[in-house]
């Protein structure tokens, strides 16, 4: 009955899954594998003749790479700006260093060309790498040597990234608040103030002649006319004597003190007809308009004093681009902005419902790419592969946001939800497959192949840590990030993961991982003609 029940693929991966977190809850020193320990004990099921369909596995695959192009594709091009040279740039170390350790090791044991690919490819853990190898070679003996590489690679690559952040003594948490911290700081905080004009040359103008937004940065919210509290249209006059509450950065509050007169304490009392209120942008239809072709004032004789965006406080200028989510804070009578209200949208439910259409077309756009055959002249091809051509497509998406109708986003834990789903059924296959030959090809090639591979694995990681930390000064986070892309790891990905809950490694992941790709086909091709 027992093996009945482990030879049921349904069976055994719920099996699996249950048992790797009982064990990933173990800590020793204040270290734990959390969902990685799926993996280990999916090691041990497949050694003892249980396995997954891989059909499963790369469903698992493709949905875990999905929701971390979804998540990681707005920050993706902001990050690839800012940080991509430096990132590409251990990512070229880390191959760079794979590949002339192997090709050392050709020389020094006398190891030939396929087995030596095999063994950089499977330490590399790059099966697109893999399909360049036996094409070029037409040798067994570049999947053999993948195949011993592979399971340590897999299972160093995960310990590596565990330990890595105690070496440095690097608390991760601390680490993503201090980021998070700094990415705010980009933004400047936004306050209100009041003023009173008495400088002579605003007196007689109307707000649009002011340009008040242009010339300060700030946003008038009302004014004070007499004992009149009014909403602000372009046409209003402002005279001596008028009270203005405005919103801004510091600098843009200063700034509207030069132009219109001296700061006041206090503020502005709403009339009863007068409101202020949030909104939430779920019209799918204003997704990605420009603040100012909506014309709010007049149109609506409502004013959006600030936008509310991942966390942070963004001033309204009329060239921002809406996005699905943002948190839109407008001042009006209270006819006007339940108005703006329905043009919004302004419906949380609409937040937490899952569209399953974008994800299922995602993903078959993205394999489709995958196939893709890409070729540079006679003697160069690249394909994207499964992994590349769904992470790249979900990163463009992404960051598109939206196309017709079609939203490419995904609320918050329909993503989690996804992830976690398709990373603890990669790691149920990967682990059981690298189970069943694990005991078997050390009996059959000796430990020179593992051991070598193993060497392959974890110097370049060394080297990449060393240098990243050191030389280039990139955040533990950053290097985890990349780490893991520049060896092609989706495990060692999840178990980062696992670690934080910030998705500044998914991001430096996805900078990285499509480059490491490349790098390491075109190094594969280079070696065969070279070595």
């Amino acid at each position: 009955m027992w093996t009945d029940l482990l030879q049921n693929s349904y069976f055994s991966v719920f099996l699996i899954v249950a048992l790797g977190f009982i064990l990933g809850r173990v800590k020793v020193k204040g270290l734990s594998l959390d969902v990685s320990a799926v993996i280990f004990i999916a090691l041990a099921f497949g050694h003892w003749g249980v396995t997954i369909p891989k059909e499963l596995g790369n469903f698992g695959l493709v949905l875990f790479i999905f929701t971390i192009g979804i998540q990681a594709g707005p920050g993706f091009f902001q990050s690839f700006r800012s940080k991509g040279r430096t990132l590409i740039l251990i990512t070229l170390l880390l191959v760079a260093s794979a590949c002339l350790l192997g090709a050392g090791m050709k020389y020094l044991f006398h190891i030939d060309t396929p087995t030596i690919i095999g063994l950089i490819t499977g330490a590399l853990t790059s099966t697109p790498g893999l399909a360049v190898a036996i094409d070029l070679t037409h040798s067994p003996s570049a999947s053999i040597a993948y195949g011993i590489a592979y399971p340590f690679s897999v299972i160093g690559i995960i310990l590596f990234v565990k330990m890595l952040p105690r070496f440095f003594r690097v608390d991760l948490q601390e680490e993503a608040r201090r980021l998070e911290k700094e990415r705010r700081s980009q933004f400047p905080e936004l306050g209100t103030a009041l003023f009173r004009v008495t400088n002579p040359l605003a007196m007689g103008k109307t707000l649009i002649e002011m340009n008040i937004r242009a010339m300060t940065g700030a946003v008038v919210s009302r004014l004070k006319k007499g004992d009149v509290i009014v909403m602000p249209t372009a046409n209003t006059v402002l005279e001596e004597g008028d009270c203005i509450e405005a919103v801004g950065s510091r600098e843009a509050l200063d700034n509207l003190a030069v132009l219109v007169g001296s700061r006041e304490e206090g503020e502005l009392p709403l009339e009863h007809d007068q409101s202020i209120e949030s909104l939430l942008l779920t019209q799918k239809n204003i997704i990605n308009k420009q603040l100012g072709e909506l014309n709010l004032q007049k149109n609506f004789g409502c004013t959006v004093t600030t936008i509310r965006r991942s966390g942070i406080d963004l001033s309204p200028s009329p060239d921002l681009a809406l996005k699905f989510g943002d948190k839109l804070t407008v001042v009006g009578e209270q006819k006007g902005i339940k108005a703006v209200a329905r043009l919004f949208g302004n419906d949380a439910k609409r937040l937490s419902d899952t569209d399953f259409f974008p994800i299922a077309m995602g993903i078959v756009l993205g394999v489709l790419f995958g196939k893709l055959n890409i070729s540079f002249g006679s003697e160069f091809s690249f394909s994207p592969g499964l992994t590349g051509g769904v992470l790249i497509v979900a990163l463009i998406l992404s960051a598109i946001g939206k196309t017709g109708p079609v939203l490419w986003s995904m609320s918050a834990p329909a993503n989690h939800l996804l992830r976690q789903l398709g990373l603890l059924l990669f790691l149920a296959e990967v682990g059981t497959s690298a189970g069943t030959t694990l005991v078997s090809t050390f009996q059959e090639s000796g430990f020179l192949l593992f051991g070598l591979g193993a060497v392959i694995t974890l110097v370049p990681m060394v080297l990449a840590a060393l240098v990243g930390r050191f030389v280039c000064r990139i955040d533990m986070l950053d290097l985890l990030g990349t780490i893991t892309g520049g060896m092609t790891s989706t495990p060692g990905l999840a178990a980062v993961d696992s670690m934080t809950d910030s998705n500044i490694p998914g991001v430096a992941y996805a900078t990285v991982y499509p480059v490491a790709m490349v790098i390491l086909i075109l190094f594969i091709q280079l070696m065969v003609v070279v070595i």
